[in-house]
């Protein structure tokens, strides 16, 4: 499944609608319904953009992110960390992980928009 999204959030339905919102901007997406799933999942299908939320049960959104950066098979697979918490060291903290942009939860169709163009992520053909 190249050229695809994958979502990561504990949250079933937030990743559902996540999953929802970026196939009405025209990307191929997924959802993982936690980080254990997703460790495997980001090996075996290297995508071009995670959204992965930072506060998960077991493996945290940050851990996930210094995953992804550290592993060649995904070294240009793009992060989109997410969290109701928008304090600024959590922030910080994502940014120094090595995220590409942060997106303040609940995600508005709108922002996810432009925070996608920003990162130079663009729907498949």
């Amino acid at each position: 499944m190249p050229n695809y999204v994958l979502v990561i959030d504990d949250n079933r339905l937030i990743a559902d609608n996540l999953v929802k919102m970026l196939t009405l901007l025209g990307h191929r997406a997924r959802a993982v319904y936690g980080s254990p799933s997703a460790m495997q999942t980001l090996l075996e299908y290297p995508p071009t953009l995670v959204m992965v939320d930072i506060h998960m049960q077991g493996i945290n959104g940050v851990e996930v992110v210094r995953f992804i950066r550290r592993s060649e098979k995904l070294e240009h697979t793009r992060v989109l960390a997410m969290s109701s918490d928008n304090q600024p060291d959590l922030i910080k903290a994502v940014n120094d992980a090595g995220a590409d942009e942060f997106l303040p939860k609940p995600v508005r169709l709108e922002d996810l928009e432009g925070a996608l163009e920003r990162i130079g992520v663009k729907p498949p053909v």
